[in-house]
């Protein structure tokens, strides 16, 4: 494949350095060197020489990375392993070598409306939704992993923002925001056509603020959207922003316990949003933080669905490195941000440590 001139000018950089080589949560789970920023650009490099091809190996190697940024927040040269992955990645696609296992994805998403080839919500977060106003000031954006991995939390955060008396809907038939395709396949065609329909059904509800669930939607909306100038005429939020605000403002009127929180923020939030300080104005409120040694803009992936549909055992590991982490802090309650982590952790959870979402922590200090 033809690369940018950008993608080898970092390739090339990156093939040479071991500055972020025990950061990636990947590489320390599964103690590969193919799983660190070098050893991909390494790969890279010699498709960029037209030395190889881009294809079976290097192609799964590609997909063996959560994108999660760790290798750039520890760069201090700047370089940009994420960028060149993902420009690999839509290369693989439009030469038509994706692995079978993410074009299985991608047809579940164009069946279904998300990875999981799943039609129907589960019922507890249908009865949730059921009573809502078909338009409201609010619009909550659940996401497909909260709506199916984590259907219950939703449920949980649709009755903190009732509530907190929020004037909230969600959309009948929510559209997907485009999250897996761009973490599967990027800056295709295919991606932004489904970011524009998605924008287009958003606005026809006339919301005016739009709360996403899940930080992996914030993301793309937030960023991806504009990058591809699509626009979305609402002013878009996290949930743990609009949370954090509606406890300043009184909304959700809170006790301090004695429990100490530990939280566990995705890099999406942490290091793509740069939103570190908003969790902790929640968990300050209801009680006291112990923080893992590598938190905030350094955080530590605890998981991902969408690489957890095709490489189960490493995600696995990832999870348990993380609560490995938690565990030698002594935390006792781990609170997520993310339905993703919160599933990882929550399935891969061998501790006594107790693994609860944000809007558990808050309901419990109501």
């Amino acid at each position: 494949m033809q690369f940018t001139k950008k993608a080898i000018e970092h390739i090339e950089a990156c093939r040479f350095c071991w500055m972020c080589h025990h950061v990636c949560p990947i590489g320390n789970a599964t103690g590969l060197e193919r799983n660190t920023a070098r050893a991909r650009a390494l790969g890279l490099s010699l498709v960029a020489r037209e030395a190889t091809a881009l294809e079976s190996d290097i192609v799964d190697n590609l997909y063996e990375c959560a994108l999660c940024g760790g290798c750039m927040t520890d760069c201090v040269t700047g370089w940009d392993p994420v960028m060149f992955t993902k420009e690999a990645r839509l290369g693989a696609a439009l030469e038509g070598n994706m692995p079978e296992y993410v074009g299985k994805l991608i047809d579940n998403i164009e069946a279904t409306g998300n990875i999981y080839g799943e039609k129907e919500i589960p019922e507890i977060l249908k009865s949730a939704i059921r009573d809502l106003p078909p338009k409201a000031d609010v619009l909550f954006f659940i996401g497909k992993d909260g709506a199916y991995r984590t259907a219950d939390k939703s449920a949980a955060a649709v009755d903190l923002l009732k509530r907190a008396g929020v004037d909230l809907t969600v959309h009948k038939y929510e559209p997907d925001s485009g999250y897996a395709l761009d973490f599967l396949i990027g800056a295709a065609e295919e991606t932004r056509s489904a970011m524009a329909k998605t924008a287009e059904i958003l606005n026809e509800t006339g919301a005016s603020t739009i709360v996403c669930y899940d930080p992996a939607d914030a993301k793309v909306f937030l960023r991806e959207y504009k990058e591809y100038g699509i626009d979305i005429k609402a002013n878009v939020v996290t949930f743990t922003s609009f949370i954090a605000g509606l406890i300043k403002d009184g909304r959700l009127d809170v006790k301090k316990s004695d429990t100490a929180f530990t939280p566990q923020e995705t890099p999406l939030l942490a290091r793509d949003l740069e939103e570190t300080e908003s969790v902790r104005a929640i968990l300050n409120s209801l009680g006291s933080i112990k923080e893992m040694l590598l938190h905030g803009k350094d955080t530590v992936l605890a998981g991902n669905l969408i690489m957890n549909e095709y490489i189960p055992s490493v995600m696995k590991a990832v999870a348990e490195r993380r609560m490995e982490n938690a565990k030698n802090v002594g935390a006792k309650v781990i609170v997520t941000v993310s339905p993703a982590e919160y599933r990882s952790l929550s399935d891969n959870n061998d501790t006594d440590i107790e693994i609860i979402t944000l809007e558990e922590a808050v309901l419990r200090c109501l």
